[in-house]
């Protein structure tokens, strides 16, 4: 993990597209929003209804806005969900690491990171949940994950896991949480 994954210089509302790969290097999602400002948490980007998401054979609209976190300490990204979302997620934590930002002109910036195949899940249905254990479980040898790679990973999920569950800042979920604050600017 970098010390400091500061994105540089953003102003509200530059755009930031989320340029998502995997260990081995194959791309996977490609995320566009708009960059909403920052807290003690880290930087938060709003990605609304209707834009294009894709990753290679697969691809789709977006049903409702969202609120991307990029956390200044851990080897994660968090995005929030409110009850407009057709889905029953409220979180969805991606475990990923290797953060970086890259500005690409005035008002444009990519961020990138690794996904690590892990995620911890708030569902409406299914209560906190670890999902892809089994996906994270190919990739360790497919892919080559470092061991000392795999045991950080598991520890990050199982805090993150804990802090889901506890509700504990910015996983706050009620109608004045953290993200729901970050969600009404982004709609503003």
């Amino acid at each position: 993990m970098t010390a400091d994954r500061a994105p540089g210089i953003l102003q509200p509302g530059d755009l930031v597209v989320a340029r998502n790969r995997k260990w081995d290097g194959r791309a996977h999602w490609v995320v566009p929003g708009r960059y909403l400002g920052e807290d003690i948490h880290g930087w938060w980007i709003f990605q609304g209804a209707g834009e294009f998401c894709s990753r290679p054979g697969a691809a789709f609209y977006t049903a409702s806005d969202c609120v991307l976190l990029v956390p200044r300490q851990g080897e994660f990204v968090a995005t929030f969900y409110d009850d407009s979302y057709p889905g029953d997620y409220r979180i969805y934590v991606d475990l990923a690491t290797a953060h970086g930002w890259n500005s690409v002109r005035p008002g444009v910036t990519e961020f990138h990171m690794i996904d690590m195949d892990l995620d911890v899940i708030r569902s409406t249905t299914h209560g906190v949940f670890v999902d892809d254990e089994d996906e994270f479980e190919e990739h360790s040898p497919t892919m080559a994950y470092p061991d000392d790679m795999v045991r950080s990973m598991r520890a990050e999920c199982a805090g993150l896991l804990d802090a889901v569950q506890a509700k504990a800042a910015p996983f706050d979920v009620s109608g004045t949480s953290t993200s729901a604050e970050w969600l009404r600017k982004g709609r503003t």
